[in-house]
């Protein structure tokens, strides 16, 4: 924490801080509306019952034709007491390096899904996820956003 020089909080530095803070959440926030808008419009064209793995290939499409930055397939490693344990998973999106995305074709999301994002959220040091369900119609009903609090 910035201090004056008579020890106190320096106001400049927290209110700096705060803008970072709120900065971030905006951005979270209008890329995970860009994330949902795109499923969608992928629902949207392609409907309900195919695998998921159709819907992530036309995500893909359809956030890069958005132009928003993604990696695919992501490898996540784990460790234990400082030793690697190798790939503990694999996100299918990782937006912007600060969004995991999760695509499921499902009947329901349980919450062993949940708890699985929020363990890919704590193990990539990322805040923000989402679940998408695209089995469910309209798929903005069956979308999960998961917030991981340090």
């Amino acid at each position: 924490m910035n201090t004056a020089e008579n020890g106190q909080p320096d106001a400049e530095g927290a209110e700096a801080t705060q803008n970072s803070q709120k900065d971030n959440l905006k951005f979270e926030n209008d890329l995970s509306h860009a994330v949902i808008g795109a499923a969608v419009e992928v629902q949207r064209v392609l409907g309900v019952g195919l695998l998921a793995s159709a819907y992530s290939a036309a995500l893909a499409i359809e956030l890069g034709e958005r132009e928003i930055g993604f990696e695919r397939e992501v490898s996540v490693p784990a460790m234990y007491r400082g030793r690697p344990l190798g790939v503990a998973y694999r996100a299918d999106f990782i937006v912007e390096r600060a969004l995991i995305v999760e695509v499921k074709a499902i009947d329901a999301i349980t919450e062993i899904h949940r708890a699985q994002l929020l363990s890919y959220l704590r193990l990539a040091n990322l805040r923000l996820g989402l679940l998408i369900n695209f089995y469910a119609f309209p798929v903005v009903k069956s979308v999960h956003r998961m917030v991981n609090k340090p």
